[in-house]
């Protein structure tokens, strides 16, 4: 399960890498990706579990 949890942050960032370059005119949904994996870091940091 931690590994799919890292997947998705994974994905989240490339996807908003991705995003932010090639489509510069979709902002605030973009940075809504970054952010979602932001609190997924968070997330596992806070509960404690290895990463």
């Amino acid at each position: 399960m931690r590994d799919l949890v890292w997947l998705i942050v994974v994905l989240l960032i490339i996807g908003w890498l991705i995003g932010f370059f090639a489509f510069p005119d979709l902002g605030s949904i973009i940075h809504i990706l970054i952010v979602i994996a932001v609190i997924l870091i968070l997330y596992k940091l806070l509960t404690g579990r290895s990463l």
